[in-house]
């Protein structure tokens, strides 16, 4: 009797912290419904393969290794899924906002192992207490001010600028050699090919079937002599099941300083994407923007403790929500469960560590590329009005610290080192609250302006008659 009791007071709880997931059968499938478990099972396998090429890569890019960066992807999505309590269907992979940062912190050459990715994992844990700080006080004072803060102009050209920033790197990978060279060329144009002419179901997937054509085309090469092989030693010499390779943090103040605020580069990418659902599923999800916050604040430290990447929400598997219709957040629960095995397979990491240096620097132009058109994608959805001095300013002074401070070490203040990144953030977010209109303007007056050439958003200076004699 005591027992049925208890079941009795839990059940209000369940009941209001997760969906029922009704099951459905056609049509579309909202995240508080399910399809049958067969079918939910190949929906979550299709959203592992839809994130796996870009949760692999930004591991390959820092020298992380990417079973452990697959695995705590796999445990983050499920982190993410109890503490929105199923709400928001949402994958967490590699975030990319990460790579031009940590790659400053550690002096990474680009080659092997990172040798210093404990001070990387420092500076990730210290961006996950951040983001988690910022969750807290979402969740308590409300998300309104985040709007204030981060209007679309400043999150675009924070985002803008983190794929100029990182172009180098994608450069260097590609031309290292005349052979890696021409791998890339045909790599990214099979990413293309891709994205623009097969069916629908599989443009969703250009990074992945990009790099596997690049990397036949590579190893064929290898095989006519035209290039380096592909050693496949390691890869037959790989256990298939283990432990991927952990690592444990190391705080020094300038990797933290450095990699730190790179949350509130997740906060705006975050932001974008539950918008974007909520947009997709017809319903408002604001109120659970907090917790999707925190979600994702968690699942990046504890990655960072055991040697991951920070994670994100990604952009790929709204795409393919986008297509099949099916927002079921128990996909994402199949798909975090499927994403650790993959992890806990020693034989896939050493097959994803053959991928050719030039296949890697095509993967890297084409998603390097797509973040800083990403960044203009922000301002033309959100009509972004560049004739605004303010609009204009803030853009072209965030784009050039971006693109200038390439390999930089940043801004040193005292003991405190503020990398190329954290300084477009704080520019932009600063620059466009300082440059705020003192004086708004009717709309006659701004025709007046515009018809004698004069910027409407300059000061008006009324003069007095004395004034004006002198």
């Amino acid at each position: 009797m005591s027992v049925t009791n208890n079941s009795d007071a839990r059940q209000p709880f369940f009941q209001s912290y997760f969906p029922h997931w009704k099951l459905k059968t056609e049509g579309v499938i909202a995240p508080d419904e399910r399809l049958p478990w067969g079918q939910t099972i190949l929906v979550g396998l299709q959203h592992v393969v839809a994130m796996f090429g870009s949760t692999v890569l930004a591991p390959l890019l820092l020298g992380f290794d990417p079973n452990t960066a697959i695995l705590f992807s796999g445990i983050g999505t499920l982190l993410f899924f109890l503490i929105v309590g199923g709400r928001v269907p949402s994958y967490l992979g590699s975030s990319f906002a990460f790579i031009a940062v940590v790659v400053t912190a550690t002096q990474y050459a680009g080659k092997g192992p990172n040798p210093h990715i404990d001070v990387a994992l420092g500076g990730i844990v210290a961006a996950g207490v951040v983001y988690a700080i910022i969750a807290v006080i979402v969740m308590l004072v409300g998300y309104k001010w985040i709007e204030v803060l981060m209007p679309p102009v400043v999150t675009g050209a924070i985002v803008m600028a983190i794929g100029l920033n990182l172009a180098p790197t994608a450069i260097a990978d590609a031309s290292s050699s005349a052979f890696n060279g021409w791998m890339a060329l045909i790599t990214l144009l099979a990413v293309a090919g891709v994205a623009v002419y097969l069916p629908a179901t599989l443009r969703r997937l250009p990074i992945l079937l990009g790099g596997i054509i690049g990397y036949i085309v590579s190893w064929l090469g290898g095989l006519a002599g035209l290039g380096p092989q592909i050693d496949f030693t390691p890869v037959a010499k790989a256990a298939w099941v283990g432990l991927p390779t952990f690592a444990s943090p190391t705080f020094t103040g300038n990797a933290v300083s450095l990699i730190a605020p790179v949350a509130v580069i997740l906060v705006a990418e975050n932001t974008g994407h539950l918008k974007a659902v909520a947009a997709m599923t017809g319903s408002n999800l604001d109120r659970y923007l907090g917790r999707a916050f925190l979600g994702d604040a968690v699942a990046t430290i504890i990655s960072g403790l055991g040697g991951g990447m920070g994670v994100t929400t990604y952009a790929e598997n709204i795409g393919a929500m986008a297509v099949s219709r099916i927002y079921s957040s128990l996909v994402f629960v199949v798909a975090g469960i499927v994403a650790m095995l993959l992890g806990l397979c020693p034989k896939f990491g050493a097959l994803i560590g053959t991928i050719p240096q030039g296949v890697i620097g095509g993967l890297a132009i084409v998603l390097f590329g797509l973040i800083a058109a990403t960044g203009g994608r922000i301002w033309v959805e959100n009509q972004v009005d560049f004739s605004k001095s303010r609009n204009l300013i803030t853009a072209a002074v965030s784009l050039t610290i971006g693109a200038g401070m390439v390999g930089n070490l940043g801004i040193t203040i005292g003991n405190l080192t503020v990398g190329g990144i954290g300084v477009v953030t704080f520019a932009a977010i600063i620059l466009y609250q300082i440059l705020r209109e003192r004086y708004p303007q009717p709309e006659e007056a701004v025709s007046a302006d515009a018809a004698v050439g004069r910027n409407p958003d300059e000061e008006r200076v009324v003069q007095s008659p004395a004034s004006s004699e002198e």
